[in-house]
């Protein structure tokens, strides 16, 4: 049984990572901004709001019983998953297929949290069967509809299917992920290996949570109980990243690099005259990094400006503006020292690394899909390289599951002739994940 004491609120911190020195001529600038929240007190007056609300989503299609194993797994991961839930947060259940069904508390809202509704929860979960086809959209949007019934601070949900989504066209899934971004978190998970990776991994892109995959449903259990206690974590929700840049500064992306690397510069609203707000989503206590790069106007050895400021903002819990949480600058000083203008900042460098090496894995194992074995073993190689380079461990292990390394400092390596399906997708489904730069 979980510990369901209410979560302290998290303090922010942001700190900046960069080499500010640009030679004559010298345009781009890049930074690593820091963001870190730290259990405890609050933030400059900044308060928690309400409750949380979770909304876990099973597929129920029938090839959730090929094999039988699947469907259980899925039932015992769920009830695992309501056990973890804290006294107080708002829940609901729902079995999807090629319609949405509330199965519990099967009235059209969230149940609150308690050893009764706990008890009541596990109990429907033992009527879950499989039938039917899969039409994810409309499990996420049921989810949105019952997030929206309470009045929550912190709006979460957990989604898993074994296949493919079938039985609604893929503008359909689109629409309903666009409908949804913004109003909750989603977390979601391939069970077995029927499932499309893109699928999976551009639902919790869109919704800013984590994909993965759980090849056996002998780990549903501590998969779902894992993802719990995080959302049961979560002290401020609806964070935004704000960039505000001076006239003429051009910006170039703006990235999410670790945990893993998530591209923000889409995702921009426009949040007054040269600022822009960019979703990070719900935050307890954690730190990720993000990569800044921005193009400024030339100017003359000497001189020295601002080229963006980096603010944090949460919601006013009682509707005002929004809460700034912390702030971090990032310069550009122009010199004619050779030394100082060419050296790259160790994080920049290490993390420009890490977004490579998930990009040439995604074009390695698509080239190996399309028979293409060259630009495999090329991009693949380049993977192995940069994974060794970085100290990246997990991901060089998944590799060398799809390669034979024969030197990972140079990047040389063979296609395996056989590679399980399961590890292939694993590869794929983590290809995004990164490692923080050693400070």
């Amino acid at each position: 049984m979980a510990n369901f004491s209410k979560p302290t609120v998290p303090q922010f911190s942001v700190d900046v990572y960069q080499n500010e020195f640009l030679p004559e001529g010298g345009r781009d600038v890049s930074a690593i901004v820091t963001v870190t929240s730290t259990g405890g007190g609050t933030t400059g007056g900044f308060a928690s709001g309400g409750p949380a609300g979770v909304v876990i989503m099973v597929d129920c299609s029938g090839s959730m019983d090929y094999p039988a194993t699947k469907m259980r797994g899925a039932r015992e991961a769920t009830a695992a998953a309501v056990d973890t839930l804290r006294d107080g947060t708002h829940f609901a259940v729902v079995a999807g297929t090629h319609v949405a069904k509330e199965v519990y508390p099967a009235d059209g809202g969230l149940a609150v949290a308690d050893a009764r509704t706990r008890a009541e929860a596990k109990e429907a979960l033992r009527r879950l069967s499989a039938g039917g086809g899969t039409a994810i959209g409309t499990w996420l949007r049921l989810a949105d509809r019952l997030l929206s019934s309470a009045e929550l601070t912190i709006r979460h949900g957990i989604l898993l299917t074994d296949g493919r989504n079938e039985h609604e066209s893929p503008a359909e899934l689109r629409a309903a992920l666009d409908a949804c971004a913004g109003r909750f978190t989603c977390d979601a998970r391939g069970v077995g290996t029927d499932w499309e990776v893109k699928e999976v991994t551009g639902i919790a892109s869109a919704l800013l949570g984590t994909a993965d995959i759980v090849a056996d449903p002998a780990g549903l259990a501590a998969d779902f109980t894992a993802m719990m206690e995080h959302a049961m974590g979560k002290g401020v929700a609806d964070v935004a990243l704000r960039l505000w840049t001076p006239v003429g500064v051009e910006i170039m992306f703006v990235k999410q690099v670790a945990p893993a690397v998530e591209d923000l510069t889409g995702r921009r609203t426009e949040a007054g005259p040269r600022a822009g707000d960019y979703p990070t989503g719900s935050w307890g206590d954690e730190s990720r990094d993000y990569h800044v790069s921005v193009r400024v106007p030339q100017a003359a050895i000497g001189q020295e400006m601002l080229a963006a400021r980096v603010s944090l903002l949460a919601p006013d819990p009682a509707g005002g503006d929004p809460r700034t949480l912390s702030q971090g600058l990032v310069r550009a000083v122009w010199t004619d020292d050779l030394a100082m203008s060419t050296s790259i900042n160790p994080q920049v460098a290490h993390y420009t690394g890490q977004a490579e090496l998930a990009d040439v894995i995604q074009q390695g194992l698509d080239a190996r899909k399309s028979g293409d074995r060259d630009g495999a073993t090329a991009k693949l190689g380049r993977a192995v390289q940069l994974a060794a380079a970085s100290g990246n461990a997990d991901t060089a292990k998944l590799l060398s599951k799809v390669v034979d390394v024969v030197d990972a400092a140079t990047g040389t390596v063979r296609l395996k002739a056989k590679v399980a399906e399961a590890d292939e997708m694993t590869l794929e489904t983590r290809s995004t994940k990164t490692v923080r730069v050693k400070r």
